[in-house]
């Protein structure tokens, strides 16, 4: 059988974008770190592969590990199996569909564990699959013609098997009903061919993207059978029928989901699941507060948990478990570039629309004073959308390769961060730095802006606006931020709002100014267009939460895409990320430079870290096991 699909001409602002998929599929930063005798050769330095079918597909060179590879390195392919593993996650949930637009409160850890995608991404290396689902891939050079052909042996949790008729009712279901990253990509391709019950094509000839085909076997499938399409768009506490290790044994709505191994999961012996999902049980419990949250793991009901306080880190554990070795802590470092946190301006609002403006009121976050006050001074300004990585451009002069991807965009990079010597300014420390306050205020009086009495005004209208936030942490850096924007006549006022309500406002744009969170990958790719490109802009549920459109953006990210070799990759990103920078979009945070986790002792996991994963282990720790009951 064969599909047409309708699709906007190539360029235009449809062409844009896949990134992520609510619930844990997070296309700009997974990956991983692994030890392999061919490690020291990097899969980026090696030519396009041309023989065909292959084993697993890269965004550039070939895959790294062999055709015959028994599991993935950062796995223990005779991990202990058994036991339950507890997980606690802050917020709450109010839906077990991360695949529609509606996904902003699905429960975390069904992806994967529940729902599985045709290919298996390798956290290893910057962006490759293997096979999972699909067993092969057939791509030919140019990327244009793509077919996955599937284990004969994969089959859904209720038994029925897992055909090409489900990979097509799952590309057509969501292409009109999934989110909107899911239907701007899907709609790129041309048509799709099931010429047996083992085999799919798709024909993208005319796309001129080389990811697609990656974004394609990242595709979740669902059951056709056992699929409500009628109600696919609407939140559903309804157990899901999936192919994955996992079945939803238990749901409290908001409040717990229970995960038990199905004793019949059909893929357990496919390398890349080798090693994984070694827990009978998974049981996750949501807290609506951190600190209950916490509570819950000293007291023991909690066996895991990534620590995002520096303050805590670096003196709440010393409580009995951790003093007697019940519960160890670690740091733990991977080769994945730092992304960026931040607030983030909305320009759909006024008067943020204004880069002069955006640039002050940057100026007037104290992060010396934060670091040092509330953060036990652990923390690293973030300077770059890569930090940390060759994909930076802090600190390098531009080279006559991206000059010449910017020259159309002559005003697109400042001539400071073009060189290479902008830096976030660096406050005194004090948590009143005057000269900060008159380097603001200067700034804003070149763009029309005036302090009259106790407000900063212009054209007659102060300056105020309102920054939302979801926990405590967040509200009490706001508030911090807040006071310095008061000492120069600006009233931001600080919002706190349940969960529900703030990725409900999130997603339809309602605020002036929030936390944002931009993951990085060693292989940023199309999820860029739905952060920062001009089609998402206006689209509700896109990631682009500064509501940034800008030309140079576009081009860069198409730029980026195209790149067959590393070298014009790292050009392509560099450009990009000074282009980013020279926005002015956000106000940048800060990140640790490690990852910091306690956990139970009876928890292990494998000697390699994944080398490109962020974080470095899922909700779930699918790579962990337990030595003990």
């Amino acid at each position: 059988m064969t599909r047409e699909v309708i699709r906007p001409p190539i360029g235009s602002a449809g062409r844009a974008v896949i990134a992520l998929l609510a619930g844990g599929l997070v296309l700009a930063g997974l990956a991983l770190a692994a030890t392999i005798g061919a490690r020291a050769e990097s899969p980026l330095t090696r030519e396009e592969p041309t023989s065909l079918p292959t084993h697993g597909v890269a965004m550039h060179g070939a895959p790294l590990l062999p055709p015959n590879f028994d599991h993935f390195p950062y796995a223990n392919p005779v991990a202990k199996k058994g036991g339950r593993l507890r997980v606690g996650l802050s917020g709450t949930f109010d839906s077990l569909n991360p695949f529609n637009i509606k996904a902003g409160s699905t429960a975390q850890g069904l992806v994967g564990n529940v729902f599985q995608t045709l290919m298996a991404r390798s956290q290893d290396e910057p962006f490759t699959f293997y096979g999972q689902l699909a067993r092969s891939i057939d791509l030919d050079a140019n990327r244009e013609h793509v077919t996955f052909h599937l284990d004969p042996g994969a089959h859904f949790s209720d038994g029925a098997p897992l055909t090409s008729a489900d990979v097509l009712f799952s590309f057509d279901l969501l292409k009109t009903k999934g989110r909107p990253q899911q239907r701007v990509a899907f709609n790129l391709v041309k048509s799709i061919d099931a010429p047996d019950a083992l085999t799919v094509r798709y024909d993208l000839t005319g796309v001129a993207d080389r990811e697609l085909p990656l974004i394609l076997a990242l595709m979740p499938v669902l059951p056709k059978h056992a699929t409500d399409v009628e109600h696919f768009q609407d939140a559903t506490l309804a157990p899901p029928v999936g192919s994955g290790p996992y079945i939803i044994a238990d749901v409290r709505p908001g409040a717990r989901l229970l995960l038990r191994r199905d004793p019949n999961y059909w893929g357990k012996d496919v390398p890349s699941q080798r090693g994984f999902y070694n827990f009978d049980e998974i049981d996750i419990t949501y807290f609506r507060d951190a600190n209950a949250l916490f509570e819950a793991f000293k007291a023991g009901l909690i066996d895991y948990r990534e620590e995002s306080s520096s303050a805590r880190w670096a003196s709440g554990y010393d409580f009995p478990a951790a003093r007697e070795g019940r519960i160890i802590k670690e740091e733990l470092h991977n080769d994945s570039p730092k992304g960026m946190e931040g607030f983030a301006f909305n320009l759909r609002r006024e008067p943020f629309k204004d880069v002069r403006l955006r640039e002050a009121l940057a100026m007037m976050f104290d992060f010396e004073w934060i670091n040092a006050n509330l953060y036990s001074g652990l923390y690293t300004r973030t300077k770059s959308f890569f930090d940390q990585s060759e994909l930076a451009s802090i600190g390098r002069p531009a080279s006559e390769a991206e000059r010449a991807l910017l020259a159309p965009f002559p005003d697109a990079v400042r001539e400071d961060i073009l060189e290479g010597r902008w830096r976030p300014p660096v406050n005194d420390g004090t948590g009143r730095d005057r000269e900060m306050a008159k380097r603001a205020l200067a700034k804003l009086n070149e763009a029309g802006y005036l302090l009259q009495g106790d407000a900063l005004t212009k054209d007659g209208a102060a300056v105020a606006f309102e920054i939302m936030v979801k926990d405590r942490s967040e509200e009490r850096l706001a508030l911090n931020y807040a006071a310095s924007l008061k000492r120069i006549g600006v009233d931001a006022r600080v919002r706190l709002v349940d969960e529900v309500q703030y990725q409900r406002r999130r997603q339809q744009f309602d605020f002036d100014m929030m936390p944002g969170q931009w993951i990085a990958s060693a292989s940023p790719g199309n999820e860029q267009r739905m952060r920062w490109g001009s089609a998402s802009a206006s689209q509700e549920g896109s990631y682009n939460l500064t509501g940034a459109s800008s030309p140079a953006i576009d081009a860069l990210i198409a730029t980026l895409l195209a790149a067959k070799t590393h070298e014009d990759f790292v050009t392509a990103v560099r450009a990009y990320d000074r282009v980013l920078l020279s926005g002015f979009y956000i106000v940048p945070f800060y990140h640790a430079a490690n990852q910091w986790i306690a956990h139970a002792s009876s928890l292990k996991h494998p000697e390699h870290l994944p080398r490109y994963a962020t974080p470095i282990f899922g909700p779930t720790l699918d790579s962990w096991w337990k030595d003990s009951p």
